[in-house]
């Protein structure tokens, strides 16, 4: 979340956080993408199926997306970047986004965009910091689960965003929450010495 005006007021109404989710509602319509990461690039490029124009709206002057993300998003020619830019304010008409307030970092100026949709996906920080010192995590602090979501620590389970460093999807961590739970609850019945159904 970006935390900003207008960002809760339009969510679901041209404010949206899954491009794979939403981006169908949005045909023939202008969108800002906001982030410069490989979450931010590949959705704007899957946007692109749908939109007439994605803008990708970055902070810096530069992309930390991979090498590849970048080449394909810089051959998109729906695809057009906004550098030095962050977005202050999601505008809209009480009913839907009708625009963003971009405010350039470096100069200070600000501008009233006319869009259609903002897609956010700027950096995900898992929050995991209570945990650092006992579960395995990688370098960017995502819990490292098997494929029963077991952590290194016996009993442990982990699911969801907090070990998802790749599609850090609502249904991604439906899947992973009920694998974790049904591998828990076998734990806790072996534990317990006692039956497990299906077993």
């Amino acid at each position: 979340m970006l935390d900003i005006p207008g960002e809760e007021e339009y969510g679901g109404r041209g404010v949206s956080y899954c491009a794979t989710c939403d981006g169908f509602f949005f045909q023939d319509q202008r969108l800002v993408v906001v982030g410069g990461g490989d979450a931010a690039l590949e959705e704007g490029i899957f946007l692109t199926k749908y939109a007439s124009e994605v803008y990708i709206v970055h902070r810096r002057d530069q992309l930390r997306a991979s090498q590849i993300m970048q080449e394909r998003a810089f051959k998109n020619d729906k695809i057009k970047f906004i550098w030095d830019t962050v977005v202050e304010e999601i505008n809209g008409d009480a009913e839907k986004v009708t625009g963003a307030t971009l405010k350039n970092v470096k100069t200070g100026e600000t501008q009233l965009f006319p869009i259609d949709g903002v897609f956010i996906f700027i950096g995900h920080i898992p929050n995991t910091e209570l945990f650092t010192d006992v579960i395995n995590m990688n370098e960017q602090g995502y819990i490292i689960v098997d494929e029963m979501q077991r952590t290194n620590v016996n009993g442990v389970y982990a699911a969801g965003d907090v070990h998802d460093d790749v599609f850090r999807q609502a249904i991604t961590a439906a899947g992973t929450g009920a694998a974790a739970a049904i591998a828990a609850e076998k734990f806790i019945a072996e534990f317990e010495n006692r039956a497990y159904p299906g077993n």
